[in-house]
C-alpha cells in the first residue's frame, strides 16, 4: 500500500527547490567576473565560438577560462576569430594573472590595463593592434611575459618599459616601432625580439649576446651581434648607416593611432636633402627600384602559390599541419575510395586504449609546446579521451624498419616513473607519437612559473620527492636492457612531468637518435655534458650529468644558464652568461655554499643536512670527468639514502612483465 504525502510536503519541497535554483542563479551573477565575461563575448565573438559561454553554467567551466578561489585567473582565447577593439569588459577581472588572446582578429589601440594589477602573462601576437607602445603596460610591475609581436604597433619603444624588473620575455617582431633601443635595461630578460621594425641606433651591451635573428630587418640597428657602429657610419652602403642618427625621443615621436606600412622603409631607398649632390635620384637609382619591384612582386607571387598549394595538400593528405591546432579532413585517406593502400596505420602497444587514425585527426587540439623532438598537442578524441601527440617533424629516420624496431623497444618500457609510449604512427610525411595526456604541470613551470609576490613555493619534501621519482625512472631506462645500454639523451625540466599523485614522470626518452646531436646541443647547452658539445655521440654517463644539472636546477631555483652580476663568487660574478655546475662550483669554492639555495627554501626548518647532501649528489654528477661520475642506479640510492626511504627496483629485467601504468600515474608529453 502506497503511503501518500501530505500537502504540505510537497509546498515545502517546492519552496526548497525555488530556493536552491534562485541561490544558484544569484551565486552566478553575482560574482564581479560573470558580467564581464558576457560583455566580452557580446563584443568579440559574433562567430559563436564561445558557445559554452552561458549563464546556465558556471563561469570557470567556460572554455578558456582558468579560476582560483572563484575567481577568473587565466584567461586563454587564441585562434578563435574574435574580432573589434579589445574590449574594455576585461578591465574588471582584477585576479586575472594569465591573458592570451593570439591569433585572433582585434584591431586598434589597446585600453588601458592598469587595471590589471595582477597580471603576470600577457600574449597579443597575431593580431593587428595599432597605435603606440601601451604606456599603461609599464604600470604592471608583476609582469614577466609580454608578446606583443605581429601587429601594427608603431612609435617608440618607451623606456618605462624598464620599470617591469620581472620581465623574462618580450616579444615586439613584425610591428612598425622606430627610434632607439639603446635605452632599455632588462637585466633579466631570456627571450627577447624586436625583428622587423624600424629602429635605428646603437643595440646596449646587455642585449649582446642574443642571436643576430632578433634584430634582423631592422636597417638602422648596429653593434654586437650586428656590425660595429663604427664601421656602419665609415661605410654608408652597409645596412645600419642610419644608426648614427639623432635619437626619437619622446618629444619628436610622432605616433600613428593607425597601421603603419612596413614594407616601403625596408625596400625604398630615402631620398636625402642635406646635400646639392642628393637632391636627384639618379637614373640607376630609377632602374633599381623598378627591378626592386618586379622582384618584389615576383617573390610575393611565388610565396601566394606555395602558401595554397601547401594549404591544398594539407587538406588533401589530413595531416598534422604545423601551427597550433591539429588540421583534419572527413577522412584521413586520398580520395576516400576502398581499395586503396592506406598510408599507415596506429600501432597500439598494450594497456593502450585503441583508436582509428580518423579518430585523432578528427580530434580537437590544441598545441602544447615545441621542443627539441618536435610539437606536443593535447588531444580530444570524440569519445571524451585526452592524449598527448607529439609530432616528429625534425626527426631523420632512415627508414620504417628502424624506426619500428625503436618504437617497439621504447613502447615495451614501462614504469611508474615513465611517460610510457602507448602508439605510434608512421608514413612517409608523418610520423606521430601518442601518450596518455598528463595535466598537471612540468618541473619547469613549477621551479619557474609565476615567480614573484604571491608564487606558492615549491617546498623541500617535494623537491626531494620528484627527484628521486625522476631518478627512479632514468635509472629504470638506463637498466631497462644491458645489451642495448638506452639512453634518455634530452634530460631538463621540461621533460620531468608530474602525475595526480605528485610523483614524477621522465618524458621523451629514446627519441635522440632520430635528431642530429648539434640540434640538441643548440637547444639544450645548459644540461648537456661538456664531452657532447662537440657532436660526440650521448652515453649514459651524459645523462648522468644533465641529471646531475636538473638537480642543481632544483636545489637553486636558477636556470642551467644563468647570467650573473657582480657579486662575491670570485671570477664568476664578473658578468656574462655563466653554466650553472660552474657558479655552483665557485660558489661552493669560496665556502659560501649557504648561497647556492633557492631562497624560497629558507623558510623550512632543520633541511640543512638533506640540502648539503643533495648538493654533493649534483656535484658528483657533474663531473667534468664522465669516469668520475655515479651510475644512476647508485644516484637513485644516494638520494632515497638522504631520508632513509627504501629504494624501489629500477633495474626490471626488461623481458619481464615491468608494472603497468594506472590512470593516476601514466604519462603525457613533454613541450
Amino acid at each position: 500500500m502506497a503511503i501518500s504525502k501530505p500537502p504540505h510536503f510537497h509546498f515545502h519541497f517546492s519552496l526548497l527547490l525555488l530556493y536552491t535554483l534562485f541561490h544558484f542563479s544569484t551565486s552566478l551573477t553575482s560574482n564581479p567576473d560573470t558580467q564581464p565575461l558576457l560583455s566580452f563575448k557580446r563584443s568579440a565573438d559574433s562567430t559563436n565560438s564561445l558557445s559554452s559561454w552561458n549563464q546556465s553554467t558556471h563561469f570557470c567551466s567556460w572554455y578558456g577560462v582558468s579560476c582560483l578561489q572563484n575567481r577568473v585567473s587565466k584567461l586563454v582565447l587564441e585562434d578563435l576569430s574574435l574580432h573589434g577593439n579589445l574590449p574594455t569588459s576585461l578591465l574588471s577581472l582584477s585576479h586575472l594573472r594569465v591573458l592570451s588572446l593570439k591569433h585572433n582578429q582585434f584591431s586598434g589601440p589597446l585600453p588601458d590595463l592598469s587595471s590589471l594589477s595582477s597580471l603576470k602573462l600577457l600574449f597579443l601576437s597575431y593580431n593587428n593592434f595599432s597605435g603606440s607602445f601601451p604606456l599603461s603596460v609599464t604600470s604592471i610591475y608583476r609582469l614577466y611575459r609580454l608578446d606583443l609581436s605581429h601587429n601594427s604597433f608603431s612609435g617608440v619603444i618607451t623606456q618605462n618599459v624598464n620599470r617591469l624588473t620581472h620581465l623574462l620575455t618580450l616579444r615586439l617582431e613584425e610591428n612598425a616601432f622606430s627610434g632607439q633601443i639603446f635605452g632599455l635595461d632588462l637585466p633579466n630578460i631570456q627571450d627577447f625580439n624586436v625583428s622587423g621594425n624600424k629602429l635605428s641606433g646603437e643595440i646596449p651591451k646587455f642585449l649582446a649576446s642574443f642571436p643576430e635573428s632578433v634584430f634582423s630587418d631592422n636597417l638602422g640597428l648596429c653593434g654586437p651581434p650586428l656590425l660595429n657602429c663604427k664601421e656602419v657610419s665609415n661605410d654608408p652602403t652597409k645596412p645600419g648607416n642610419d644608426a648614427v642618427a639623432p635619437p626619437v625621443g619622446p618629444t619628436t615621436a610622432v605616433i600613428s593611432s593607425s597601421p603603419v606600412p612596413t614594407m616601403p622603409s625596408k625596400i625604398y631607398p630615402t631620398v636625402k636633402k642635406s646635400g646639392s649632390n642628393r637632391g636627384r635620384m639618379s637614373m640607376w637609382a630609377i632602374i633599381a627600384i623598378i627591378v626592386g619591384d618586379v622582384l618584389v612582386l615576383a617573390s610575393i607571387s611565388l610565396l601566394l602559390y606555395c602558401y595554397f598549394w601547401r594549404t591544398h595538400k594539407s587538406k588533401r593528405s589530413g595531416t598534422i599541419s604545423g601551427g597550433e591546432k591539429i588540421v583534419y579532413s572527413a577522412s584521413p585517406y586520398p580520395n576516400g575510395v576502398n581499395g586503396l593502400e592506406k598510408p599507415g596505420q596506429m600501432v597500439f602497444f598494450e594497456g593502450g586504449k585503441k583508436f582509428e587514425l580518423e579518430d585523432l585527426l578528427r580530434a580537437s587540439a590544441e598545441m602544447l609546446g615545441k621542443g627539441v623532438f618536435g610539437t606536443a598537442y593535447k588531444a580530444v578524441l570524440d569519445d571524451g579521451n585526452v592524449v598527448a601527440v607529439k609530432r616528429l617533424k625534425e626527426a631523420q629516420v632512415s627508414g620504417k624498419k628502424d624506426f619500428e624496431q625503436q618504437m617497439e623497444v621504447l613502447g615495451r618500457l614501462r614504469h611508474p616513473n615513465l611517460v610510457s609510449l602507448k602508439a605510434y604512427y608512421f608514413a612517409r610525411d608523418e610520423k606521430l607519437l601518442v601518450f596518455d595526456y598528463l595535466p598537471n604541470a612540468s618541473l619547469f613551470w613549477l621551479l619557474h612559473g609565476n615567480r614573484g609576490p604571491g608564487r606558492t613555493p615549491l617546498d623541500w619534501t617535494t623537491r626531494l620527492k620528484i627527484a628521486a621519482g625522476a631518478a627512479r625512472g632514468v635509472a629504470f631506462i638506463h637498466d631497462s636492457c644491458k645489451a642495448l645500454k638506452l639512453i634518455h639523451g634530452n634530460i631538463k625540466s621540461t621533460n620531468i612531468l608530474i602525475d595526480k599523485a605528485g610523483n614524477a614522470c621522465v618524458s621523451d626518452f629514446g627519441l635522440s637518435s632520430f635528431v642530429p646531436a648539434s640540434t640538441i646541443n643548440s637547444r639544450s647547452n645548459g644540461y648537456r655534458a661538456p664531452e657532447t658539445l662537440d657532436g660526440r655521440r650521448l652515453t649514459q654517463k651524459a645523462d648522468v650529468y644533465s641529471f646531475g644539472v636538473l638537480l642543481l636546477e632544483l636545489l637553486t631555483g636558477k636556470y642551467p644558464s644563468i647570467v650573473e652580476g657582480s657579486g662575491p663568487y670570485g671570477t664568476v660574478g664578473v658578468g656574462g652568461v655563466v653554466d650553472l655546475p660552474r657558479w655552483v662550483q665557485s660558489v661552493v669554492r669560496e665556502e659560501w655554499t649557504a648561497e647556492v639555495f633557492d631562497l624560497e627554501l629558507m623558510r623550512y626548518k632543520d633541511i640543512e643536512e638533506e640540502m648539503v647532501g643533495l648538493l654533493q649528489i649534483a656535484m658528483a654528477c657533474t663531473s667534468a670527468s664522465s669516469d668520475q661520475r655515479p651510475r644512476m642506479s647508485q644516484v637513485l640510492k644516494m638520494i632515497a639514502e638522504i631520508r632513509g626511504v627504501e629504494v624501489s627496483p629500477s633495474h626490471d629485467n626488461f623481458d619481464s612483465e615491468s608494472p603497468s601504468v594506472s590512470e593516476d600515474t601514466t604519462g603525457g608529453v613533454s613541450q
